[in-house]
């Protein structure tokens, strides 16, 4: 996790209020959430994300490698083509999530707080004979996100630049982001961006997954795993579990009840609504947030044959689902 003194500069903006983990070192919000995430659903302002791990690897073989270890086909990414990838154990369990950019000399990612180190490990480990360098450019380099439809233009100064259908992802070096933030406000939190991301169903790592999550589970299939690659560690299980259709579990989106004053907790169990509040559990909560034109939303991980039409309840709230995961 990041140290006191890598906090964010943005955090003595007025109204910054500190974002709780695994978000520590940037702004929840700025005083007003709802307005912050009507501002980003409508592509303005930027979110602060200089709290995401950075690593870079370079050389004449990056791309190359870095398809060996990948679930994503990478060997061809072309400049300036963003992508995103997971590094899964040799049980298929999912261990990284990255997210990429390469700009036709050096290969840009950005993943979770707190995770580069133990990533930049896993890639020093695999090097073997291949000309790659991979390093932690966390110190020097921070993350700004740009909604979609955001007409910020790229500053000059940027490392990299990772566009999306979400929208853009900006490799700003660190001593520039105070300028930035009063060049391009308004600043807004981490609250806004993770609500959007809840409406859109995307998972993230280490909110979505636990020690035994399989990409399938999630939806990842297809956005970060490539079916038809040659070997990565944990392929096997990619291949039989798609093979059979049966992963173990599946995540739904939640509509919570929205007379409840408080959201549901991540771990939160899940349970049917038809067996009452001390029913047996059949998932978690995963992420929840309040968003501003839904209300109350969640994400959770549930048993895969949970019917699609159940009433469910999440941490004794009421809680209607829409299926992400297919049974």
């Amino acid at each position: 996790m990041l140290r006191p003194a890598e906090a964010s500069p943005l955090l003595s903006l007025p109204g910054a209020v500190p974002a709780e983990a695994p978000d520590e070192g940037v702004a929840a919000h700025y005083g007003d959430l709802f307005r912050e995430q009507r501002a980003l659903a409508d592509g303005a302002g930027f979110v602060d994300l200089s709290h995401r791990g950075v690593l870079s690897v370079s050389g004449p073989e990056r791309l190359t490698w870095l398809h060996l270890l990948l679930t994503q086909h990478v060997s061809e990414l072309a400049p300036g083509h963003a992508t995103e990838a997971l590094i899964l154990s040799a049980n298929g369990h999912i261990e990284h999530a990255v997210y990429l950019v390469d700009d036709g000399e050096t290969t840009w990612m950005h993943t979770e707080p707190g995770t580069q180190e133990a990533l930049l490990a896993y890639l020093e480990s695999m090097k073997f004979f291949y000309r790659v360098e991979a390093a932690d450019r966390t110190e020097e380099i921070a993350v700004v996100h740009l909604p979609a439809g955001s007409i910020t233009e790229t500053p000059g100064d940027a490392a990299a630049v990772r566009e999306t259908p979400h929208g853009r992802d900006l490799f700003l070096p660190r001593a520039s982001l105070a300028d930035f933030a009063a060049a391009h406000g308004p600043a807004i939190g981490v609250l806004a961006l993770e609500a959007l991301r809840v409406e859109a169903h995307r998972p993230r790592l280490g909110l979505e997954t636990d020690h035994r999550t399989i990409p399938h589970e999630l939806g990842w299939i297809g956005t970060a795993v490539h079916l038809q690659k040659g070997c990565y560690r944990g392929q096997e299980t990619v291949a039989r579990v798609h093979n059979l259709g049966k992963p173990p579990r599946r995540l739904v989106f939640l509509h919570l009840d929205g007379s409840e004053v408080k959201l549901s907790g991540h771990g939160a169990p899940v349970r049917l609504a038809a067996d009452g509040p001390d029913g047996r559990q059949i998932g978690f909560v995963t992420t929840s947030a309040r968003h501003h034109e839904l209300g109350p939303i969640a994400l959770a991980l549930v048993k895969r044959n949970v019917a699609v039409d159940a009433e469910l309840m999440a941490d004794g709230t009421a809680a209607a689902q829409e299926v992400v995961v297919e049974p």
